[in-house]
C-alpha cells in the first residue's frame, strides 16, 4: 500500500467512525442556523466526490455521479450510508495504490479544477477535501448532538 492508499484508508475509516457515532438517524440529518448541510449529505458528497474522481477517473470503476442528489437527499438510513463507505473504501485503496511514481506526475484527465495538474496534486487536493469535510462532520455531531470527541484511527 503506498502513502496515499494509507492516507485515504485512513480518512475514509475515520468518515465511517464519524457517521457511525452519531446515536439516531434524525441527528445525521439535523442542521440549525448557520449550517445548512448535515453531516448525511457531506457523507454522500464526499462519497460520490471520491467514486468520481478517484475510483472512476483513475481506477476505472463505474459510477454515474448525481452531485445534486447529494446535497438534497434526506433521511437515508446510517446503515445504507455506512454500507456505502464500505464498499467505498477499497475501491479508493486498490484506484490509488496502484499508481507508480511516474503515474502520479501525469496530468490528471479534464482539468476538474479549472487548470492543469499533476495527479499527485489532485490525490491531494481531493484529500484535503475530504478532511475539510470530515471536520465538519465531527462539529456537526459535537454541537447538535451534545458528544464529545470519539477517538479515530490512526492508521
Amino acid at each position: 500500500m503506498n502513502d496515499f492508499a494509507a492516507l485515504y484508508h485512513r480518512d475514509i475509516t475515520r468518515l465511517r467512525q464519524e457517521i457511525d457515532a452519531y446515536a439516531t438517524e434524525d441527528a445525521l440529518w439535523l442542521t440549525t442556523e448557520g449550517i445548512s448541510n448535515p453531516a448525511g449529505n457531506l457523507c454522500l458528497h464526499l462519497i460520490g466526490n471520491l467514486r468520481t474522481f478517484i475510483g472512476l477517473g483513475l481506477g476505472g470503476y463505474p459510477y454515474v455521479r448525481d452531485r445534486a442528489a447529494e446535497f438534497a437527499s434526506r433521511n437515508i438510513p446510517k446503515a445504507e450510508l455506512l454500507a456505502a463507505l464500505d464498499e467505498l473504501l477499497p475501491i479508493i485503496t486498490d484506484s490509488v495504490g496502484k499508481l507508480s511514481e511516474e503515474d502520479l506526475k501525469k496530468p490528471y484527465p479534464d482539468n476538474p479544477l479549472g487548470y492543469e495538474m499533476s495527479v499527485g496534486y489532485f490525490l491531494i487536493h481531493l484529500n484535503g477535501h475530504l478532511n475539510y469535510h470530515l471536520g465538519q462532520i465531527d462539529y456537526h455531531r459535537r454541537i447538535l448532538t451534545h458528544n464529545g470527541a470519539i477517538p479515530l484511527a490512526s492508521k
